[in-house]
């Protein structure tokens, strides 16, 4: 394959509108415990992928932010469970902003 041609995209940024709508806390909580449980996920393959590479791996960053999503999930449970008890749905704006970074 010819890299020799490649250039960069006129939009270095876009921005991707993943979920929009109301919903019910159930659905909610699907939606957004989803989403979370996908990146932990990410993270816990990431952290197993480096120490198969490399027992002595420094994890500490994958394992901070694994905590943050804990913790976020947490504070998103206990959110829902508000609205739950007020009898209200949530309405939910999840867009995802993509940059082109330069690796030099």
């Amino acid at each position: 394959m010819d890299t020799n041609g490649l250039t960069k995209p006129a939009n270095i940024k876009q921005k991707f509108q993943l979920v929009k709508g109301d919903f019910t806390p159930s659905e909610a909580s699907d939606v957004i415990m989803s989403l979370i449980d996908e990146k932990i996920n990410f993270h816990q393959k990431q952290r197993l992928q480096n120490w198969e590479q490399d027992h002595k791996s420094d994890s500490d960053e994958i394992d901070d932010r694994i905590d943050q999503l804990e913790k976020e999930k947490q504070a998103v449970k206990e959110f829902i469970a508000g609205a739950r008890n007020l009898k209200s749905n949530l309405n939910i704006n999840g867009i995802l902003e993509i940059t082109i970074v330069d690796n030099q």
